[in-house]
């Protein structure tokens, strides 16, 4: 019989209802028996004891809000009587430690991956278009429209021939044109952006950087760059950005600018037929085995609701510390997600300088958001607060079960790549695509995206594996969702059990015998970070 309440830890004063509970219903815990004063959804909190005005409320072991006034033991958590609230950090305070797990059943293990020169592992072999700034966006979608109706031969969908026989009457939808790839071993995605001139030039600078990233990231073979000529972000800071990144870089990077080169049917006819020529040549990479040290995890969460940070998110953690174990790498971002959990990730940084960088970047973000007259206790969205994440230290307390126990290696600030394995911190905001985007500009092969309400997320050249919290989401949405973990929810597996499985589907997706769900949906969003802007 499935359990209808939980408390997450030991310490907390707090319990998490598993499923609906009526006002007026008894519930057991612990020995001592509790009254429901009020009809609480399944995902919702209701208070352990008796709450006086301004006293603390802990979840997850740590502060999570203060109540905002007298709540009764057995009533439900809300926004009305609860505000946000987080312990307050200021450096390290504990020698930190870790057991790492056992991972002798993974060590021998291998994914078929693209090898790179730089000796990275892509996960996916792209072909990438991209504009440096966004007066190229026209051309790049001309560019699309070319590449996409020779290359992949899908002339209309299933909606198009819908609306088809609907304006001609006829009741009878023609059946649409299959995919036939041309490439076996490359696919060509394209980036449109509205950055690159306006704005301040260090809008440029870092959009040069993640650009650069996108191209380094083992997932691409090679890339086509479009640029006007007179934008602030020149070919020569995207070349300075990738020089940086990479020095060695040895992959074709074919970069074309309008304002020298006449026409734009001239300018796209060199772009096509140089183009053309690479993919063909980029389409002789092929898999080969690669060890999962080689596997470098985007770590993230969107649309999260109540059970993310019970069942998905620790899910995440635990094949995090596995990845860590076996010196492969994971990324932690979100870092509005992060208020309230500073304390545990400042102790797990394995050098000072780190636990320094991050609290600087933490701080340097929370006060831009205040000057721009909000703060990181507005990061729940409606729907956040719909399924019991009524308070931003609640919401990050669980968000950051992502990054499992392991130590922390190294701490990166937005547009800075991968260098060191094992866990690492990436600043972000926590919109679910400005972040997945910073993920993958930072080097992440794979990314990892835990939801509870459900998005249908993607990205243009990494693979991203939706993790659902719940049975029901998956049951709702099959198309979006790649995995799920309901099960530990109703007490039938546990977080290790799930977190091999997922590994295992991890692997697959990685080496090309399984596609994501966003991949099959052709979803590839792309959204750069204009700094200080975005929670």
């Amino acid at each position: 019989m499935q359990k209808k309440i939980i408390k997450v830890n030991a310490t907390d004063n707090v319990l998490v209802a598993l499923v609906n509970l009526k006002a007026g219903e008894v519930i057991s815990f612990e020995g001592e028996d509790i009254k429901v004063l009020s009809d609480t959804k399944s995902k919702h909190k209701i208070a352990l004891q008796k709450f006086e005005s301004g006293d603390s409320i802990y979840m997850y072991g740590v502060l999570v809000g203060s109540a905002n006034g007298v709540i009764e033991k057995g009533d439900v958590l809300t926004t009305d009587n609860v505000k946000h609230q987080s312990a307050k950090v200021t450096g390290r305070t504990d020698t930190f430690t870790w057991s790492a797990p056992n991972v002798d059943k993974w060590k021998d293990r291998t994914f078929m991956g693209y090898h790179r020169e730089d000796g990275q592992v892509g996960t996916e072999n792209v072909w990438l278009f991209f504009p440096l700034v966004f007066c190229e966006n026209r051309n790049i979608e001309i560019l699309k429209d070319i590449f996409e109706r020779e290359l992949l031969k899908q002339k209309v969908n299933p909606h198009q021939m819908l609306l088809r026989s609907l304006v001609s009457g006829n009741s009878e939808t023609a059946v649409a044109e299959q995919s036939t790839d041309v490439f076996e071993n490359i696919d060509v995605k394209f980036i449109t952006h509205p950055g690159g001139c306006g704005g301040i030039r260090q809008d440029s600078e870092s959009l040069a950087k993640l650009l650069a990233g996108y191209v380094n990231n083992p997932n691409v073979a090679g890339a086509t760059v479009l640029s006007l000529g007179c934008q602030n972000l020149q070919i020569s800071v995207f070349k300075d950005a990738l020089n940086a990144i990479n020095p060695n870089l040895n992959k074709p990077v074919l970069i074309y600018e309008q304002q020298q080169m006449g026409t734009v049917d001239e300018m796209l006819t060199a772009i096509v037929k140089d183009s053309f020529e690479a993919i063909k040549k980029a389409n002789n990479i092929e898999r080969k085995p690669a060890p999962l040290s080689k596997l470098r995890v985007g770590l993230e969460c969107g649309g999260s609701d109540g059970f993310s940070g019970i069942s998905a998110n620790p899910t995440l953690g635990a094949v995090s510390d596995l990845l860590t174990a076996l010196n492969g790498t994971a990324v932690l971002a979100e870092f509005p997600e992060l208020c309230g959990v500073e304390q545990e990730l400042v102790n797990r940084c394995v050098e000072d300088e780190n636990a320094e960088k991050f609290l600087h970047l933490m701080k340097a973000y929370e006060k831009s958001v205040v000057d721009a007259g909000s703060g990181f206790d507005m990061n729940p969205s409606p729907g956040n607060i719909k399924d019991g994440l009524i308070t931003d230290a609640m919401k990050s307390a669980g968000a950051a079960k992502k990054g499992g126990t392991s130590p922390v290696q190294d701490v990166l600030d937005y547009g800075e790549y991968i260098s060191k394995s094992g866990l690492n911190l990436l600043c972000t905001p926590g919109n679910d695509v400005e972040s997945t985007t910073g993920l993958v500009g930072s080097g992440a092969n794979v990314v990892l995206f835990t939801t509870g309400l459900g998005t249908p997320t993607g990205n243009p050249i990494a693979p991203i594996i939706k993790v659902s919290s719940n049975t029901e989401l998956m049951q709702k949405m099959p198309d979006i969702i790649d995995f799920e973990t309901g099960a530990v929810i109703r007490g039938e597996k546990t977080i290790d059990e799930m977190a091999d499985e997922l590994l295992e589907f991890i692997i697959d997706v990685a080496s090309g015998t399984i596609q994501s769900k966003a991949k099959l949906l052709n979803q590839n969003d792309f959204i750069p970070w204009r700094r200080g802007v975005s929670l």
